[in-house]
């Protein structure tokens, strides 16, 4: 009972408009004319590939990427599979606890398919694969996977590809008509462990027969599953960019957003990040932008000024 007089004094202390009540009631309606409350801005993550970048040997611990994302003051963290030197429990949990302890969401798992072969044997080797990192982004809480189609390989090496800007031949005898069966095929296993761990699948526009927006559309339009959505990574369209893009907006799990301080490592792009921030929140996309650093600057000198740029743009 006193704990209840001392809640209702102070109640009762507390100012009321004329008219007006202390408590909001079914019957209280809106301030007419109200301003709508504005949409929150996009959360700005990072992408340890951003530090790695396949070249600097002293970042490719994910730990150190997490304590220079923390340190710049990113709201969170995208995992590139392939900078990890251990993926056994212990390990994933460690970073983790890292992540946390630093403030940091765990946002984003990024790997690597082949599933753009006439053997059938390689493309299950390949669900197996994707299978397993469903598991560790599971085990690391983290709520989305970039996944891609692979390529044919033909073109010989990633240089030689992004040299002819993406576009390949298929193996001969086959036609990149003959390959979205297999890729369909691959996700629709993987959309059914997906959904039982809890990780959406986003496939991105990565070469392959994920090149265009087209593509991309089409496979997870054929998967029909909530649990794979698309992955739009800024800087893969080489032609038609934002006609590219809008068309991907509306199905976007994750943005990955490319820049090249420096010039490009394979080219250089013109992004009108503002426009791009536009069209793909006017398709309701309210998720994390993920940054992928691509230009020949120093990463830890260019990224902090990334990272102004974006929530600028996404705010």
């Amino acid at each position: 009972m006193m704990k209840r007089r001392h809640f209702l004094s102070g109640v009762a202390a507390v100012p009321i408009a004329a008219g007006g009540s202390a408590y909001a009631t079914e019957t209280d309606t809106p301030t007419p004319n109200a301003a709508p409350s504005p949409t929150p801005p996009n959360r700005i993550g990072i992408s340890t590939y951003s530090f790695w970048g396949f070249r600097n040997a002293e970042m490719r611990s994910v730990q150190r990427c997490l304590h220079h994302a923390a340190d710049m003051g990113f709201d969170g963290v995208e995992i590139l599979e392939r900078q990890l030197d251990d993926a056994s429990h212990p390990a994933l949990h460690q970073i983790k606890r890292e992540a946390f302890s630093l403030g940091l969401d765990l946002m984003g798992y990024s790997t690597h398919q082949a599933f753009v072969t006439p053997d059938a044997e390689a493309r299950k080797r390949n669900v197996e694969a994707t299978k397993a990192s469903l598991q560790r982004a599971h085990e690391l809480g983290i709520p989305t996977m970039r996944v891609n189609t692979g390529t044919w390989g033909t073109a010989g090496s990633f240089d030689a590809l992004m040299a002819a800007k993406g576009i390949e031949e298929p193996r001969e005898g086959f036609t990149d008509e003959d390959a979205f069966p297999w890729v369909i095929e691959a996700y629709q296993e993987l959309a059914a462990e997906a959904g039982k761990l809890g990780v959406v699948m986003g496939l991105e526009n990565h070469w392959g027969l994920g090149r265009t927006a087209a593509g991309v559309i089409r496979i997870i339009e054929a998967v029909d599953s909530q649990w794979l959505r698309a992955t739009l990574d800024t800087g893969n369209f080489l032609e038609n960019i934002m006609p590219q893009i809008e068309a991907m907006a509306p199905y976007t799990f994750l943005v990955q957003a490319k820049t090249y301080d420096g010039g490009g490592r394979w080219y250089t792009l013109d992004l009108d990040n503002k426009e791009i921030a536009r069209v793909v929140r006017a398709a309701g996309y309210r998720g994390y932008v993920s940054l992928e650093f691509e230009g020949s600057d120093d990463p830890l000198d260019a990224i902090p000024g990334n990272l102004a740029m974006l929530r600028e743009a996404w705010r």
